[in-house]
């Protein structure tokens, strides 16, 4: 196992990957196909700590949605400056915490470097929403479910690393709001802002 201090870095070294890059919005995923997170839909029946985290789940959901929704080719390539990541570069770092939020649900290992990443925007965005709504079914399915015996794990080659569902709060699912929130900021740089409907308040757009 690692030490704390090698923990610490191999934190680090996960929340800075974002190398992989993607193309146009056409390939694998069907046009015709209906994601996740449109709306959020109703609320848990009981407040628990594993729905309450489903639900915080679900609002990252609704608003990496709609930050993602209509995206043009170019508005992937936008950076804020020249050592700014590209929105493009930011989508790819989202994909990764999703999979992070999701295998800490399952207690299933990261495994890094990732593999298999989505080369096309629309793959890309349809497995994000995915993760996302897989983690929080997997949660919202197990209302009495104790965080505690989640554990967010990493393992490159014969190292591994174990860190307590707190970090999942603070870690990936905050980092995760950060960097959407980004992608409303990139877009409309760019020219192209996001639905103005978008009501995040009540997890639906307004008509």
């Amino acid at each position: 196992m690692f030490s704390m201090k090698s923990k610490l870095a191999f934190t680090c070294i996960f929340f800075l990957l974002s190398s992989a890059t993607f193309g146009q919005n056409s390939a694998t995923t069907s046009m015709n196909e209906k994601l996740p997170y449109e709306e959020i839909g109703a609320s848990p029946e009981t407040y628990t700590a594993a729905t309450v985290a489903a639900r915080m789940i679900d609002g990252l959901g609704y608003r990496y949605y709609w930050s993602s929704e209509g995206l043009r080719e170019e508005d992937l390539d936008f950076k804020p400056s020249d050592d700014a990541r590209s929105m493009r570069e930011t989508m790819v770092h989202l994909y990764g915490l999703s999979g992070t939020i999701l295998n800490a649900s399952k207690n299933v290992a990261n495994i890094r470097p990732m593999e298999n990443v989505p080369e096309n925007f629309a793959d890309m965005r349809a497995a994000t929403l995915k993760n996302l709504a897989e983690a929080s079914s997997i949660l919202k399915n197990n209302p009495e479910k104790a965080l505690s015996e989640l554990k967010i794990i990493f393992k490159r080659g014969e190292n591994s690393s174990e860190f307590p569902y707190w970090n999942m709060i603070n870690g990936p699912i905050a980092d995760a709001i950060y960097h959407t929130g980004q992608i409303v900021s990139f877009r409309r740089s760019a020219g192209n802002p996001m639905n103005p409907k978008v009501n995040v308040f009540m997890g639906k757009n307004r008509p």
